[in-house]
């Protein structure tokens, strides 16, 4: 009977540059994955921190050189999309290529605040400030501005830059106007509810913006949720964007910017197919064309590239703790971990992602369905995107073991499950370890966090107290004290 390498091997490129095996166990680019687990235990969440300065590497070039084919005038911009995951092992590591940020949430400043604290950016770092913004987000976006931080707040609705107008004191407010897309066709609507709609845009600048001392429109920004793709809806989205920018562009000389959003697909299979050089290409030269059939200078290019970004750092390793079956034909790998709070887009939207063993190349392979932990009946994942079959190694669990891993995770699964929160069936978060190299390109691994124990649920739960703080009483003495003090100062005055 053929070997589980075999299987791989006959359906697909492999061995390939991020995935190969030694001794009958696969490497993730170049990473013994069992030492990790031997080391570590299962399950485990792994971050190979290097992928995503290669990924930040590979957007500048692929923008360089179209630039350079259509000697392209104005300059690009990398921003990192922090809501794909805001851990400060990955902004950091985004941070060492000369990346700027994008923000989606007043939560976002602080850890924005704290960077700069740590010198791992300055305020010449552009702050992209995208996202329907309410009183706290608007305040500390307006505090930045006003302490000279280089924040463009984008505009989402037609009040947001009201905000402003009373709470900034800085001479000079850059401002973008994100602009509200046709959806899709097979979409349940017709256009975003994200951003301003078309025919509000030129009344919005004259009425606002056109004769202010202060503000200043920059930038249009542009997004669709299809993410950056070679169909007849994206071109057509992004000509009628690009007629808008011209037509604004005749009456407001500041504007000079626009920001075409994030949408780089990663890689979710092996039979993944797509051109990153031809379709950078072609955004470059249709935004130039249409520039200059208009007569206008071509503007400035801003990306806030997230999935693309951390996405293919990622993955998750479990172990197989069981083998059900539970028919004639049905056999079960249960794995010691739950798709449903580990990797919800398995199981919400229905994300395929490359999954592999970790070991046992060498047995014969048969076709399984993988289970979750938790007792909802949609806790499980048993198709690969090249296939309705999923297949792993046969073993024997009196005497093997079984490790099986889902790569390119590294977007969003934290921020969607919660991290560190309450997740269904009280199934803990799992230990998390990050790879990187040292300065002679060893690689060194480290533990960020240990997997979430019972102690944190019963917190979060309130069966247990937290750290003791001030009790009601107290607090209100504290701050009649405060009040006391204010008055006396005032008095003194």
């Amino acid at each position: 009977m053929k070997t589980y390498y075999d299987l791989i091997d006959q359906t697909f490129e492999f061995p390939t540059l991020e995935f190969k095996t030694e001794n009958d166990n696969l490497l993730f680019n170049n990473v013994p994955l069992m030492d990790i687990v031997k080391q570590y235990g299962t399950p485990l969440k792994l971050t190979y921190l290097p992928k995503i300065t290669e990924h930040i590497d590979q957007a500048k070039s692929l923008f360089k050189n179209a630039m350079k084919r259509y000697n392209y005038k104005g300059n690009y911009t990398y921003c990192y999309c922090t809501k794909s995951s805001h851990f400060r092992f990955v902004l950091e590591e985004a941070l060492k290529n000369g990346v700027h940020l994008e923000s989606s949430s007043a939560y976002d400043i602080p850890i924005i605040r704290e960077l700069y604290r740590l010198d791992k950016i300055n305020k010449s770092t552009y702050i992209i400030a995208n996202g329907y913004k309410r009183p706290l987000y608007t305040q500390y976006l307006s505090e930045m501005i006003n302490d000279g931080f280089n924040v463009i707040p984008v505009l989402d609705n037609l009040k947001e830059i009201e905000a402003y107008e009373d709470n900034i004191t800085a001479e000079t407010v850059n401002l973008g106007i994100r602009i509200a897309t046709d959806e899709e066709p097979n979409f349940a609507f017709y256009t975003s509810r994200l951003g301003i709609r078309y025919s509000d845009i030129n009344e919005l600048y004259r009425s606002k913006i056109q004769h202010s001392n202060k503000f200043k429109l920059k930038m249009l920004h542009f997004f669709i949720n299809t993410g950056i793709k070679d169909s007849a809806y994206y071109w057509s989205e992004l000509s009628r964007f690009m007629y808008k920018y011209c037509e604004l562009r005749k009456v407001c000389p500041d504007l000079d910017s626009i920001d075409i959003g994030g949408g780089l697909p990663i890689q979710t299979s092996f039979q993944f197919t797509y051109d990153y050089q031809a379709m950078i290409d072609q955004i470059v030269e249709s935004i130039q064309w249409i520039c200059n059939k208009n007569n206008v200078p071509v503007p400035h290019i801003f990306t806030e590239f997230g999935s693309y970004t951390v996405g293919e750092s990622g993955a998750v390793i479990y172990e197989v703790i069981d083998q059900k079956l539970q028919n004639d034909k049905e056999l079960w790998y249960m794995i010691d971990g739950s798709f449903i709070t580990q990797l919800p887009d398995s199981w919400g939207l229905g994300q395929k992602y490359i999954m592999l063993a970790i070991n046992n190349w060498d047995n014969p392979y048969q076709k399984v369905n993988l289970g979750g932990l938790t007792c909802d009946s949609h806790d499980f994942y048993n198709t690969e995107a090249h296939s309705a079959d999923l297949y792993l190694p046969i073993f024997e669990q009196e005497s093997e073991r079984q490790y099986v891993g889902f790569f390119h995770t590294g977007a969003y699964q934290e921020s969607l499950g919660g991290y560190g929160g309450i997740q269904h069936c009280l199934i803990p978060a799992p230990q998390h370890v990050i790879v990187d190299k040292d300065e002679e390109g060893n690689l060194r691994t480290r533990l960020f966090a240990p997997e979430q124990n019972s102690e944190v649920m019963l917190k979060i739960l309130g069966y247990t107290s937290a750290e003791p703080g001030p009790t009601e009483l107290e607090a209100a003495e504290e701050a009649e004290q405060h009040e006391e003090q204010e008055a006396e100062l005032v008095e003194k005055e």
